[in-house]
């Protein structure tokens, strides 16, 4: 998709937006436009709509919160990485925990700003990623240097594939197997295969167990 032009015959940079909450939508269009560089071409509020917009508008940015319904930020970007892979990933969310920053880079994020850092860090990380250079925040530095300190770093993932991830979350949402299976395009029978065997590894006997899981490592929202 071709951008409109700016300052002369620079073209704007494509960005699509994923955010379950639309006043941080709005804010963050507002500002991101408001340089004269950048270009919205696509907003969603879950991860599956987000991801739908990046495999259709091929965006030259996508800017991601991690607590996205649906498909969660990390899964998402991992996603994204897979099938558009000219798409670059930054991170905009609450979270600054080393595990989750860490895995967010192992699943493709190039860029990653906390919600509380300055507004200025998120221009500085579009420019950075336009020209395909990773971006960081101090406090995101910080944590990911305090993680690779840590002598026992956590795995947040729980050796889950990204399918059984898939599941976890549909089923932490509330949604049961018939649903996930209709959103998923799936087997009823594969969601039961994917979501025992989910909870087999997490070691994990009941559903409660799982959400309170996926709660405390940020796959949902409490």
């Amino acid at each position: 998709m071709k951008s409109a032009s700016v300052r002369g015959t620079r073209p704007a940079v494509p960005i699509v937006l994923a955010d379950d909450h639309h006043s941080i939508l709005a804010g963050l269009r507002a500002l991101i436009e408001s340089s004269g560089r950048f270009e919205i071409v696509g907003m969603a509020q879950d991860g599956r709509k987000a991801l739908e917009l990046v495999r259709e508008l091929e965006p030259q940015i996508a800017v991601l919160d991690y607590s996205l319904p649906e498909l969660n930020g990390r899964d998402l970007s991992a996603a994204i990485r897979r099938d558009c892979p000219g798409t670059e990933i930054l991170m905009y969310t609450m979270h600054d925990r080393g595990d989750i920053i860490s895995d967010a880079l192992r699943a493709g994020v190039r860029g990653f700003v906390v919600k509380t850092d300055p507004d200025h860090h998120i221009l500085a990380a579009l420019d950075a990623l336009a020209v395909r250079r990773p971006y960081f925040s101090p406090a995101v530095s910080d944590a990911v240097l305090d993680q690779c300190l840590e002598s026992q770093p956590k795995q947040i993932a729980g050796g889950l594939t990204p399918r059984e991830r898939e599941v976890v979350q549909l089923m932490s949402e509330g949604l049961i197997n018939k649903e996930i299976a209709l959103r998923l395009g799936v087997a009823i029978k594969t969601v039961e295969t994917h979501r025992s065997t989910a909870m087999r590894k997490l070691k994990m006997r009941t559903t409660p167990d799982v959400v309170r899981w996926a709660i405390r490592n940020s796959i949902v929202q409490a």
